[in-house]
């Protein structure tokens, strides 16, 4: 029999005493309010009513809200249907939370009604039982459309240079394992001058710039093939989509510095980003911004720092610890445990949050023997990967 572990458990004391709850949906809301009876001392009360998802009459909610002296208001995080109430909330100056469906299922065997969801909620709510989502405040919300919308745009553009790899290789163009990238120089005005009608190797060739001059013959080689006019009206249009997207790309980097200027929280310990002394410098040290800071990390970009804060936020304070906040981003893999046999589940990290690719560069992994060069194992033994690891935090 092994030793009793002794958990402290979290606490669920704090009661509400006039909360609210709205079962989120497109069209509309089902809100809920739990307040103490007037009459019954003791007692407590709940109202249900709907409220059409439109400004005006999520506006006229949160003054009635208001009014009530509601403490706290869940929102259920359906879909992006929660948006409007959310925000118009948190401006009417009520506290607001969002949280995940998991965390407010029903009772197994009650009936699943969108009034009953409401009830469920509220009473949740009361009792404390429900950890919030990470909202970020409305500047950092405007941070986050222009990166994702930047990351989007970024995907969209190596698509085209997907199609486009693969419609050289329907004409026969070998020219993608000769050159670094098509989206160099030396391959644009190879591309451009196919579709002008060129079909030459020697003088496709002849347009390589920089170290590409010294891939001659092998250039040659891949510039033999069968590009036809279809080809280049198909590359024609390839083109012009990349040099958009390009476009597109250059404002929103644009558009995301200015916000950043914009953000004070991210400048320094000042307004002007200059504090006092600091440890170890001089009295005039100057404060680098948030987005310098990351940037000073290896294998993180300026770019890929502002995606960072636009994820994260500047408040660090929201999570408890560094595993909190890794644990959140999605690249802390869960432990699964059954008896005596523990496991970790894949991590959840997905494109649209930068921290997924925020990983300082690590040193290439020792060769494993291979079965020929085995000397104490079997050749299978040999080949087969070695065990992972099971920590919980990644080891960078």
């Amino acid at each position: 029999m092994s030793k009793p572990q002794v958990i402290d458990d979290q606490e669920h004391e704090r009661v509400f005493e006039r909360v609210a709850a709205v079962d989120v949906a497109k069209k509309d809301g089902m809100a809920c309010t739990r307040t103490p009876h007037p009459s019954r001392p003791g007692s407590r009360r709940s109202t249900v009513w709907t409220v059409p998802a439109t400004v005006p009459a999520v506006r006229q909610l949160a003054g009635q809200l208001k009014a009530d002296r509601i403490q706290e208001v869940t929102l259920e995080s359906t879909s992006d249907y929660w948006r409007i109430w959310f925000y118009v909330l948190e401006a009417a100056g009520l506290d607001v939370q969002l949280v995940s469906a998991r965390q407010a299922r029903q009772l197994s065997g009650r009936p699943k009604t969108d009034r009953l969801d409401a009830m469920w909620l509220a009473r949740l709510t009361e009792m404390g039982l429900l950890r919030p989502s990470f909202v970020p405040p409305a500047q950092i919300r405007a941070l986050r459309q222009y990166t994702r919308a930047r990351t989007h745009l970024t995907g969209d553009r190596t698509r085209c240079f997907q199609r486009l790899e693969k419609l050289l290789e329907d004409a026969l163009i070998k020219v993608s394992p000769v050159v670094s990238t098509l989206a160099t120089a030396s391959a644009q005005d190879m591309i451009a001058a196919m579709i002008a009608g060129e079909r030459d190797p020697q003088a496709l060739a002849a347009l390589a710039r920089g170290r590409m001059k010294a891939r001659h013959d092998a250039l040659v080689a891949a510039l033999d093939g069968m590009f036809d006019d279809h080809h280049g009206q198909i590359a024609r249009l390839l083109l012009d989509q990349i040099a958009f997207c390009d476009a597109r790309i250059a404002r929103l980097t644009m558009l995301i510095s200015e916000q950043l200027a914009v953000i004070s929280d991210g400048w320094g310990v000042d307004a002007d980003g200059t504090t006092g002394p600091v440890a170890g410098t001089s009295d005039d040290a100057t404060v680098l911004s948030a987005v310098a800071r990351l940037d000073e990390i290896p294998g993180i970009s300026a770019e890929l720092a502002a995606a960072i804060i636009a994820e994260t936020g500047l408040d660090m304070t929201r999570f408890p610890a560094p595993g909190h906040l890794v644990s959140w981003a999605g690249l802390c893999p869960r432990t699964i445990q059954s008896g005596r046999a523990p496991g970790t589940a894949r991590t959840r990290a997905t494109p649209t949050c930068a921290a997924a690719s925020a990983r300082p560069p690590t040193a290439p992994p020792a060769p494993r023997p291979s079965s020929a060069s085995a000397t104490s194992a079997s050749p299978a033994a040999a080949a087969r990967p070695g065990p992972r690891s099971r920590s919980p935090v990644p080891s960078w």
